[in-house]
């Protein structure tokens, strides 16, 4: 095999790799497919490549075959054909398996999810270019705003209409390129997480073809906007989201009142706390040290 073609097989391959991580990342409330793509050194090209898509759907849209046709040739199928195959390995095999601990499981699956959040949010702290006094401030006004706002969380929406679910979709595909921030999170504040796995393991097209829709908008639309705040504010855009991902502990808690993952009202501590916190601290360290070990293999 000669060295090009070699280069090219590895290239596929990290990008498969990658999108296996992304696509189970997404089915964990807290956790980013967007952070697997920055610690696997491949975000900005993400971005990138997302970008010219959105820049070819406009152009599509618009009637502008020309420019359309441009779009796409500065798109890399070697790379975004196997991070897709690769998600969608990810999605359809393991969310049977994340769905049904979620409901054997439920203290144990909330204590890995928190932990999986504070581990995240240790990894954005450290990605501040210039860390200031302010930035403090922010994080603390967006965890207690977060905290707050999760109060009046819906709950889990049993039957929601297909509008709520191309929102939905729009608002969790943003939150999957955005590092720390789980598109999964956003559902579980929304009330849609149950719902959406659910159709997912049952690959039930009247939920996931909105969803679908939603995604795709939501991508196009986000794109541009993240990278035109990461490039102004990127330092205050990161401290909100440490902030987010701090204030999300009310409905990460183990022991809410309620049953079932994502429940905003808080009880008492009940059952095996120190397993629990076990669990949610090994997760957090294995966030921590996955982000360790891509930045030394990465040279950063």
């Amino acid at each position: 095999m000669s060295p090009a073609r070699r280069g090219r097989l590895r290239h596929a391959l990290h990008a498969f790799a990658t999108g296996l991580g992304m696509g189970a990342a997404e089915l964990v409330p807290g956790f980013s497919g967007g952070t697997v793509a920055l610690v696997a050194g491949l975000y900005a090209r993400l971005v990138e490549q997302i970008r010219t898509g959105a820049v070819a759907l406009v152009a599509l849209l618009t009637l502008r075959p020309r420019a359309m046709l441009e779009a796409l040739r500065r798109l890399d199928p070697t790379f975004l054909v196997p991070l897709l195959v690769g998600m969608a390995l990810a999605l359809l095999t393991l969310a049977t398996g994340v769905e049904g601990l979620l409901a054997a499981e439920p203290i144990a699956m909330s204590s890995v999810f928190l932990g999986l959040v504070a581990g995240s949010a240790i990894v954005a702290r450290r990605q501040f270019r210039s860390a200031r006094p302010h930035h403090a401030l922010v994080v603390v006004a967006a965890a207690i705003g977060t905290f707050v706002a999760l109060g009046a969380s819906p709950g889990v929406v049993a039957a929601p209409g297909p509008v709520t679910l191309a929102a939905a979709g729009a608002l969790a595909v943003s939150a999957w390129i955005l590092p720390g921030v789980s598109g999964s999170f956003l559902l579980l504040v929304l009330g849609l997480y149950p719902v959406v796995i659910g159709a997912v393991a049952a690959r039930d097209l009247i939920v996931l073809l909105p969803f679908a829709i939603g995604m795709v908008a939501g991508l196009a639309a986000s794109a541009t906007a993240l990278d035109a705040l990461l490039v102004r504010a990127h330092d205050v855009v990161l401290a909100a989201l440490v902030g987010l991902m701090v204030g999300s502990v009310r409905v990460l808690w183990p022991w809410p009142v309620g049953t079932g993952v994502g429940d905003p009202a808080l009880g008492a501590p009940d059952g095996d706390v120190v397993l629990a916190g076990g669990l949610a601290l090994v997760s957090a360290l294995a966030v921590v040290a996955f982000s360790r070990a891509a930045r030394r293999l990465g040279g950063g």
